[in-house]
């Protein structure tokens, strides 16, 4: 791993000074099937090729129901109002109902899961939760909700968490972005749910700004960069890569809470994806783990890594 060292950016020209907005909204139409192309790319003479291939898969499986899913229906509009004028996540995760729309889109979910490559043991995992009944989907509904994922039935939840990243992708997309109001910088403005990773971006208007990446609903939120998204401090900030690799991502590190954040430079590689390289780059959290840094964020699918 590389001396920390603080990244080089490309200037902002004056003139041209961006203007981020405070959270972009997902595109669900194209989110899926542009994150499992995006696998497939990581994946040839990978170590991790067969994961990454299923993955690919999976986000195809994902993209592939959201034609035919009845509509994700946003709470009732006055509580939205509130929650935006309040400071508070509009589809918090632990007030959204667990309604006929999930268990539905789980539902489909498995099924066209049913098509994919897997180990026997993820095959296994699927299987169950296929034949679970509703009210054991249910409590792993709410599991995946908490971020609290039984160790002995991993693999179960990430099937689970899978088919809740397409709803919850769903209903942000419904959301006013532009009206999004902050919650905290390591807590999603649409869902409160914590951030996969961070990226440099090149949109227009918010060239060379940062944004983190919320690991539920995938709903953009600018964040201050060379800081801390876990605690908010400037202090102590370092960052480190895998030597040898391309300076594209590296790890925010913050001494001062002993976190690390990924930070993508889509504005260098407008391929990168916050969660596909996330899982990509699984070497390079072992390497800052060795220093004594955890993550901040959440990966469904590092889950138990």
């Amino acid at each position: 791993m590389s001396q920390p060292t603080a990244p080089q950016f490309q200037p902002v020209h004056i003139g041209t000074a961006a203007k981020p907005p405070l959270a972009v909204v997902p595109e669900p139409a194209t989110l899926f099937a542009r994150r499992a192309e995006r696998f497939r790319a990581l994946s040839p003479d990978h170590q991790l090729a067969g994961y990454l291939g299923f993955l690919a898969d999976l986000a195809d499986a994902q993209a592939a129901i959201l034609p035919g899913l009845p509509p994700a229906v946003l709470p009732d509009a006055a509580l939205v109002e509130r929650a935006i004028t309040h400071g508070m996540a509009p589809i918090a995760r632990s007030e959204v109902a667990i309604d006929d729309t999930v268990m539905t889109t789980l539902d489909r979910l498995l099924d066209a899961a049913r098509g994919i490559a897997m180990p026997d043991s993820a095959q296994a995992a699927r299987d169950g939760v296929i034949a679970a009944p509703a009210e054991e989907k249910r409590a792993m509904i709410a599991n995946v909700l908490a971020d609290s994922l039984p160790a002995n039935e991993m693999a179960e939840h990430v099937f689970v968490a899978a088919a809740l990243q397409v709803h919850f992708a769903r209903l942000a997309a419904q959301l006013p972005g532009e009206r999004l109001t902050p919650v905290s910088d390591g807590a999603c403005p649409a869902c409160g749910g914590p951030p996969v990773s961070s990226s440099v971006v090149a949109w227009q208007g918010s060239e060379s700004t940062r944004f983190a990446t919320c690991a539920s609903c995938a709903t953009a939120w600018h964040v201050v960069r060379i800081k801390c998204v876990a605690c908010s401090s400037t202090k102590g900030i370092h960052y480190a890569h895998v030597e040898g690799t391309a300076d594209t991502l590296k790890a925010e590190c913050c001494d001062e809470c002993g976190t690390y954040l990924k930070i993508l430079y889509n504005v260098h590689d407008a391929a990168l994806d916050a969660v596909a390289d996330d899982v990509a780059s699984a070497g390079l959290d072992l390497l800052v783990r060795d220093k004594g840094h955890r993550r901040s964020g959440f990966n469904v699918f590092l889950a138990g890594f």
